[in-house]
């Protein structure tokens, strides 16, 4: 007890261990121990003013600016609404786009079923030559083979 007056108690509730080097708070100006002196280790009640995060939207990964006080959620979501460059509804790709060769088929299919003797696209339901009434100079095979 050669030194009473050296270091100072941790301001964290739980802890009060005395630290001969204590760090201080840069917000609320308390002195902390190394285990303690993280915003979130002693639940710092003014941390937000030094938390200072940029969302990115999760869409275009841009970086959102959000000012002093506002909920970067609510401006992450005014982005998507209103600025976002990504826009999955507008884009839509046509998955199926081969449409089949027979008169009167309206079907189409994500994949070409080529006809091997008329070279035609077919749906699955018409893809053998005998099912589109294939107009080849050979005959058509026999479904059996």
């Amino acid at each position: 007890m050669e030194f009473p007056d050296l270091g100072k108690h941790c301001s964290e509730k739980t802890c009060k261990q005395l630290d001969f080097l204590p760090l201080k708070c840069d917000v609320c100006q308390q002195d902390f121990c190394k285990d303690h002196y993280t915003y979130a280790a002693h639940k710092c009640p003014f941390a937000f003013k030094k938390d200072v995060q940029v969302p990115v939207c999760p869409l275009c990964n841009i970086p959102i600016p959000i000012k002093k006080g506002e909920i970067p959620d609510v401006v992450v979501g005014e982005h998507i609404d209103r600025d976002c460059k990504y826009h999955p509804g507008k884009n839509k790709e046509k998955v199926f786009t081969y449409r089949c060769s027979k008169e009167g088929c309206k079907k189409k299919e994500m994949l070409q079923v080529p006809c091997v003797q008329c070279h035609g696209n077919f749906c699955i339901q018409h893809r053998h030559p005998l099912d589109h009434s294939c107009k080849h100079d050979s005959r058509p095979t026999s479904k059996s083979g």
